[in-house]
């Protein structure tokens, strides 16, 4: 359990913003908070005055457009700052199940796998091909090295003054990894992430992996959940709303007329958003 960590109410409104907000000639906006809108706001699907987010999901590192000198590796600290100063939450976005070539860690990853004579990548991810999945097993060290390298990310988390993480793709087991990664491993990986997070002070949040949601539960303090209204599987996240830990459920390709009154009605804490996850489009359900 989360204990002295944050833990965000049942009724929270989410903005998911990975990618750095565009002036309309392609310079990076909002400069001063690394280019995350803290200013946005919307009239939710219920009607009523404009609302804001409560709760941002952002990367831990800035938007190289936005860092000095094109650099990828700038905490984004000033997105932090200015989220607090708005009043809201922040939680940090840390890639744990696959590898991102851009990041600047990127050549651990690629050193790793050459000294275990390849047993750590697995195949590419679909629709990202630079970027793979990671092989979570430990018959060669290869779990004890990939925790490693997060537990250093979550550490930048918690120094940039993050309230919570959200560990990405750590639903590999049933995709088409190329690699031999079990439920069983899956469910040893994440909760070593769900640990890590707690140790470290922060509240954690569960992406995704439905299928394991009754097992993960007790040790994840939210749940955030990509297109379960499109796929049909929105029921699945009902154990965290029971035990009243909210869901942050974002859709991209389902109109607010359908995803809106499904998800209050089951009070979760849904959003729509497009794929590239700029600043907007955002329509808040509530």
């Amino acid at each position: 359990m989360a204990g002295a960590c944050w833990q965000p109410p049942l009724v929270t409104r989410p903005q998911y913003q990975l990618q750095a907000a565009h002036t309309p000639s392609g310079d990076c906006d909002f400069v001063a908070s690394g280019g995350i809108d803290t200013a946005i706001s919307a009239m939710p699907f219920t009607g009523g005055p404009a609302v804001s987010p409560e709760v941002y999901d952002i990367d831990f590192l800035m938007d190289s457009l936005c860092a000095p000198g094109g650099s990828n590796d700038v905490d984004n600290t000033a997105g932090v700052n200015a989220i607090h100063t708005a009043g809201a939450k922040a939680i940090c976005y840390v890639d744990a199940g696959t590898d991102e070539p851009f990041r600047p860690d990127h050549q651990a990853f690629v050193d790793f796998d050459t000294a275990c004579g390849g047993c750590l990548f697995g195949k590419p991810v679909g629709g990202f091909r630079e970027e793979h999945w990671l092989d979570i097993d430990d018959g060669q060290g290869q779990r004890t090295f990939i925790l490693g390298q997060v537990s250093a990310r979550v550490d930048r988390c918690k120094t940039d003054g993050f309230d919570a993480v959200e560990f990405d793709n750590v639903e590999a087991y049933p995709n088409n990894t190329g690699l031999p990664i079990s439920e069983a491993t899956q469910l040893l990986f994440n909760t070593a992430l769900a640990n890590l997070a707690h140790t470290k002070g922060l509240t954690v949040g569960l992406k995704n992996d439905v299928a394991q949601v009754t097992e993960l539960r007790p040790y994840f303090d939210f749940a955030i959940n990509e297109q379960c209204q499109e796929f049909n599987e929105c029921s699945t996240l009902d154990p965290f709303v029971g035990a009243g830990k909210p869901v942050f459920q974002v859709e991209y390709q389902v109109g607010a007329g359908t995803v809106c009154p499904a998800a209050n009605g089951a009070n979760r804490n849904a959003i729509l958003k497009s794929v590239d996850l700029f600043d907007t489009p955002w329509t808040p359900c509530r």
